[in-house]
């Protein structure tokens, strides 16, 4: 089973014998609650209802448990992506709002969500973290968007853009709001409607690309 496979399910019955998956998300709650740099080891451990010895047995350390989270709660949504990519035959279009609904429902709207606020925060204080998080997040992710992108140029759907800087502009107000339900909607600010936030920012991202 992926270790995060339950990471967006409903909390379970603590066990003294806590699969990975339990450590892994443990320590997702308090990375996105605490920030990394003031979560410990021992609170991973108590989240889980385990002892420190036994979160031993599966990661080394706070920086292999950051790692897993990302590599089997993060990219396995991206290689999803890229499959169902290769396979969609309807527009070019069509598949940017796809693109975009799929991103925030397998990411946005999950814990993993978190993520992105905890590194953008603590960039700075832990650089080798946020060059592992920059190569496998969000590479990939930009990666994505700009191959949506080349198609619709291909077919004569979309008008040539320039491909450097387009998959940030696409990406960035999902990414805002990502930020902004773990930011200010924790502290009382007027929510955005995720449903209708992102049919606005696809109906005018599409507009923008169709010739």
């Amino acid at each position: 089973m992926s270790v995060l496979a339950k990471v967006i399910e409903p909390r379970w019955e603590r066990r003294k014998d806590a699969r990975p998956s339990e450590l892994a998300s443990a320590a997702l709650e308090l990375f996105v609650e605490r920030g990394f740099a003031a979560t410990r080891l021992d609170d991973v451990a108590k989240r889980a209802g385990v002892s420190k010895g036994t979160l031993y047995l599966y990661f080394d350390s706070k920086d292999e448990l950051f790692k897993a989270i990302v590599r089997e709660g993060i990219v396995p949504r991206f290689v999803e992506f890229e499959e169902r990519m290769r396979s969609y035959e309807g527009s070019s279009a069509d598949l940017m709002r796809l693109l975009v609904k799929t991103w925030w429902q397998k990411i946005g709207a999950t814990k993993l969500a978190g993520i992105s606020k905890l590194m953008i925060s603590e960039a700075g204080n832990f650089p080798e973290l946020a060059k592992f998080y920059h190569d496998e997040v969000i590479v990939r992710g930009l990666a994505i968007f700009k191959v949506a992108i080349q198609r619709g140029i291909d077919s004569g759907e979309f008008r040539p853009m320039e491909l450097e800087h387009t998959p940030h502009i696409c990406a960035a107000p999902v990414l805002m709001l990502m930020l902004w339900r773990n930011s200010f909607d924790l502290c009382g600010a007027q929510g955005m409607d995720p449903e209708t936030y992102l049919d606005i920012h696809t109906d005018l991202l599409v507009r923008g690309l169709l010739k």
